[in-house]
């Protein structure tokens, strides 16, 4: 087998030391013009080809940047990752997807990476409450964008949407149709996404004058199974709810399987909004009425920020923003209004 060329043996070659042409390929050595035909003969005469990754190294920069989440087989962390690899490609950046599970051992390993230089910088989506682990990997890094789930006390670059807003339009669109016994089924209790719909949730339902029930919100994980567990539940109080926003598409999901398996419609009998509006959400029987997060335009909103951040002289920590983007109501045919306005009690006959 061949030996492959180093830069040592171009050194050689052109008859100069190893760090005058590492430097002269770096680009940040100008050669007098014999020295540098020189130098590019005994390129072109070797057939050397430069390690790139020990290049920008070598520059202080991997021209990478990390995109780290909890899974890709969710529909919606796909799509994001779809649209910020297409974002870093058009800066002229890599992307190395990180795969956390969730995890902070695993969050912590990719973090590491930035030390390292393996990557440049690191876009971060966590989905799971921080016990102050990860707040204090992160501290004030200049380099780190969170994305999507906060994770409180750090001062970094953020981009989310108004989960606010999401969950008060998603209740209300529920209240407009006449319920008033709306559930509301939601993930971890500690969780920033959570608290924030369920602030929504409660702002509607406030504004329509509707007491709120604590016993109508159901904390636990933003998973399909949850959904399916907790229906029943719901379904056996005293005075079942007509209504239920779940505080996302998965939930919805799991929701509507132990709705039909109970003997009940939807929307027949309980409406139904989800939250993500995931591609399948539209392919339900019936198609699920649900709030829009724009997962392209958050993970192009990251990246913006990040590069933003890699390219800026000033350190000011004050200037690391919180970016909100907009969510939209979906309206399908899960939501209808409840039995005892379809069907108004009967008048009493007369003689």
């Amino acid at each position: 087998m061949p030996k492959i060329p180093t830069i040592s043996d171009v050194a050689k070659l052109a008859a100069v030391s190893k760090a005058t042409v590492s430097r002269y390929l770096n680009g940040t050595l100008v050669l007098p013009d014999s020295t540098a035909t020189r130098v590019n003969d005994a390129i072109e005469t070797l057939n050397f080809r430069q390690n790139s990754l020990a290049r920008r190294l070598s520059l202080g920069s991997s021209e990478t940047i990390g995109l780290a989440m909890p899974d890709v087989a969710n529909p919606f962390f796909a799509e994001l990752a779809d649209e910020v690899e297409e974002a870093v490609r058009e800066r002229g950046y890599g992307l190395s997807l990180c795969i956390t599970r969730n995890l902070i051992e695993r969050e912590a390993y990719y973090l590491n990476w930035v030390d390292t230089r393996h990557l440049d910088g690191l876009i971060l989506v966590s989905n799971r409450p921080d016990d102050g682990q990860l707040r204090k990997l992160i501290d004030d890094r200049a380099n780190i964008v969170i994305l999507d789930e906060d994770v409180p006390g750090t001062n970094v670059p953020k981009v989310f949407v108004d989960n606010v807003e999401g969950g008060y339009l998603a209740t209300k669109h529920l209240l407009d149709a006449g319920h008033r016994r709306i559930a509301h089924v939601t993930g971890p209790q500690f969780l920033y996404t959570v608290g924030e719909r369920l602030k929504g949730y409660r702002r509607a339902l406030k504004e329509a004058g509707v007491a709120f029930d604590p016993s109508l919100v159901r904390y636990g994980t933003y998973e399909r199974a949850f959904g399916r567990a907790v229906t029943a539940e719901l379904l056996a109080i005293d005075d079942p709810p007509s209504a239920v926003f779940a505080a996302s598409d998965y939930l919805a999901i799991g929701i509507l399987e132990a709705l039909r398996e109970s003997g009940r419609a939807v929307p027949e009998d309980i409406s139904l909004v989800g939250f993500d509006d995931m591609e399948f959400a539209s392919l339900l029987m019936p198609p699920i009425t649900t709030m829009r997060q724009p997962a392209r335009e958050l993970g192009r909103a990251a990246v913006d920020a990040l590069v933003g951040a890699l390219t800026s002289e000033s350190d000011d920590v004050g200037s690391r923003s919180v970016q909100r983007l907009p969510v939209r109501l979906i309206e399908r045919a899960s939501v209808a209004p409840p039995k005892a306005i379809l069907r108004p009690a009967k008048r009493a006959k007369t003689r």
